[in-house]
């Protein structure tokens, strides 16, 4: 193996089936729903070779994000409330708004970038993006840098 690892994002449903089944027996003990690694294992349907030979080469996305700072780009409506509705969701997810940067509005449109440090997330990263591309006004939210 490099003494150099490369990381690449990978959709969950492009990976075989071990990486995911090695994740969730990783969260199984990091829960504590199940005490010992034979018992994540024999849950999950791998064997403890598999979770030891690919248990430090997969880690869930918002683990990752864990204790950094996310940056964020939404293109807003220019409407009353949206931008009130955007970090109310942040508060709700414990997410620590360093930054707050909004352009002027230009054809009823305008974009946002918002830094945050997650620490203290109380949901996944993905949940707190998806929640704030959901609120009525949002035109577009994404994950620019972490």
């Amino acid at each position: 193996m490099s003494s150099n690892p490369k990381y690449y994002l990978v959709q969950a449903d492009a990976l075989p089936d071990v990486f995911l089944k090695v994740a969730e027996a990783k969260r199984l003990l990091e829960s504590g729903e199940v005490p010992t690694v034979g018992e994540a294992t024999q849950k999950t349907g791998i064997s403890r070779s598999a979770f030891y030979k690919y248990r430090d080469s997969i880690t869930p996305f918002q683990n990752l994000m864990s204790g950094r700072i996310i940056t964020f780009q939404l293109m807003l409506k220019d409407r009353t409330g949206v931008l009130s509705g955007i970090l109310s969701i942040f508060a709700y997810c414990c997410a620590n708004i360093l930054t707050i940067n909004q352009a002027i509005p230009t054809n009823g449109c305008a974009m946002l970038t918002i830094s945050a440090e997650t620490t203290d997330l109380n949901c996944p990263v993905e949940d707190l993006l998806r929640k704030v591309s959901n609120l009525d006004g949002v035109i577009k939210a994404e994950m620019v840098a972490g």
